[in-house]
């Protein structure tokens, strides 16, 4: 009775190790990034994927993200520790200083905020617009640095990873 109980544990302990979950390859905004769209006049532009990954993709992130957050405050340039605490705060002043622009409710443009950086993806008309949006965005107090990926109108290939094809 005793040898036939051994096979028996011996399987059931190696159960778990073959049996292993994959992780998801869902995508998902694991860190809480502001996402937003500040206007929706292209229908036809590419919608960006945003701060979409899958959770290998977070986790190759996640010490990239640690050393970039605090090289700001180790070279003086934040007050805070981490430059990503300051992105959710200035969603709502980039948002304001966006939609306050002339004529941005002719293009379709979204916004990524990244350790004080503002990502501006999307559609507009003119290269006027693109300069006015960046502009605007780099007069929000605690913005470091704007990244315009914007195009125009809906024809060219996009700048961004986009929510049908990453």
């Amino acid at each position: 009775m005793r040898h036939s109980f051994l096979p028996c544990l011996a399987l059931l302990l190696c159960l778990p190790l073959t049996g292993r979950a994959q992780p998801s390859q869902e995508k998902k905004n694991w860190f809480d990034d502001p996402f937003f769209q500040v206007s929706a006049g292209l229908p036809d532009c590419p919608v960006p994927l945003g701060p979409l990954l899958t959770f290998e993709e977070q986790r190759r992130e996640a010490h990239w993200r640690a050393e970039r957050g605090t090289s700001c405050w180790l070279a003086g340039q934040c007050r805070d520790s981490n430059a990503y605490r300051y992105d959710k705060d200035l969603a709502a002043p980039v948002a304001a200083a966006l939609k306050a622009v002339p004529g941005i409710e002719s293009g379709s443009v979204w916004v990524v905020i990244q350790r004080r950086w503002v990502f501006l993806q999307g559609c507009v008309g003119t290269p006027g617009l693109m300069r006015q949006l960046e502009r605007a965005a780099q007069a929000v107090p605690e913005v470091e640095t704007v990244v315009p990926m914007l195009q125009l109108g809906t024809r060219e290939t996009p700048r961004y990873p986009t929510a049908d094809k990453p």
